[in-house]
């Protein structure tokens, strides 16, 4: 039986399988795919054939044993890194979630892909198993092995993808805990700081006409999910405004988020407002939720936006138009 990694990282579950199966006698390569959203769709090999560019399987682990030592199996960027839903075998199984066993192979088979490949290898047998947990399908476990394997192997890679299923799916449950986590204590950091400002606060006093019609425009505009466009000098109460308005607003429960853009180093602005994940850059040891997701579901406050340069807002104008943020 291979070992499943208990680790909690999906990258270092997915490898230890593989690695797992590549330590198997006559094993040359075992692969994982897992379905994930359309992103090479303009340089996909198998674009013409794909029946939906939304999502399709991509190639997350890799491992086996070269006949050439100066080749490696682990790379995730050759030309099969993405498979179409139904198409091709990795794709029918995924759609299907049906397993398939190939023995016999001989490599002038008209559906391989790589003939070359195959024969170069000694490949005899090609089997593929389903991911499946809760009756879903995450993506497919494939071996090319030089052996001709039999119903009691297939069997046993049938067990192996059933614990890998639960391993991915455990890895993944770790990792949105781990986000949520880091999220709260984002969130909670600036709660605190709220509470220690809004304590000191006497709020908005005042009962001129213009004071008044601020107020009525308040009470107009909070309800609603539009954004708020609040204009005025430095020192005028315009972080006063905004704390009306979310206070007043259905996001009141949530945390009030307040940003000196001008404060932001430029290097920094993706990072801090749209976030990052673990690895996006040398010193990204851990994913870390932007500005903007913090402040998803309350209200999230941009103060001195003219200080910025023309090119970073309209990165935020962008955001504010479409409310889609993407981690770097």
């Amino acid at each position: 039986m291979v070992s499943v990694a208990h680790g909690r990282s999906l990258p270092e579950v997915l490898t230890a399988i593989v690695e797992g199966i590549a330590k198997c006698p006559n094993v040359v390569l075992a692969r994982i795919w897992l379905l994930d959203r359309g992103d090479l769709c303009d340089r996909c090999r198998f674009r013409e054939e794909c029946p939906d560019q939304t999502r399709c399987l991509h190639l997350v682990a890799s491992a086996g044993n070269p006949s050439d030592p100066s080749q490696s199996y682990s790379r995730l960027d050759g030309r099969f890194r993405r498979f179409p839903m139904g198409i091709r075998k990795i794709g029918r199984v995924a759609n299907t979630g049906n397993p398939l066993l190939i023995s016999g192979l001989q490599g002038d088979e008209d559906w391989i892909a790589d003939p070359g490949w195959v024969r170069r290898e000694l490949v005899r047998t090609f089997a593929a198993q389903p991911l499946v947990f809760r009756g879903e399908v995450l993506g497919v476990l494939a071996i090319f092995d030089s052996g001709v394997l039999g119903e009691p192997d297939f069997e046993w890679l049938r067990v192996v993808a059933d614990h890998a299923a639960v391993s991915i799916a455990n890895a993944r449950a770790f990792e949105e805990i781990g986000r949520l986590r880091a999220r709260l204590e984002e969130e909670n950091d600036y709660l605190r700081q709220e509470v220690n400002e809004v304590l000191g606060s006497h709020g908005i006093v005042g009962s001129s006409p213009g004071l008044r019609k601020v107020l009525q425009q308040i009470e107009l505009v909070a309800p609603t999910e539009a954004p708020v466009l609040v204009l005025g000098e430095s020192g005028t109460g315009k972080e006063l405004v905004a704390r009306a308005v979310h206070d007043r607003s259905p996001r009141r429960e949530r945390a009030l988020i307040k940003v000196n853009c001008g404060a932001i180093a430029e290097g920094l602005f993706e990072s801090e407002f749209f976030g990052h994940v673990k690895g996006a850059f040398t010193n990204a040891v851990s994913d870390k939720p932007g500005l903007f997701e913090v402040a998803d579901g309350g209200t999230i406050f941009l103060d001195e936006i003219g200080e910025m340069s023309l090119d970073l807002q309209a990165k935020l104008l962008r955001v504010l138009e479409t409310g889609v943020v993407r981690r770097i």
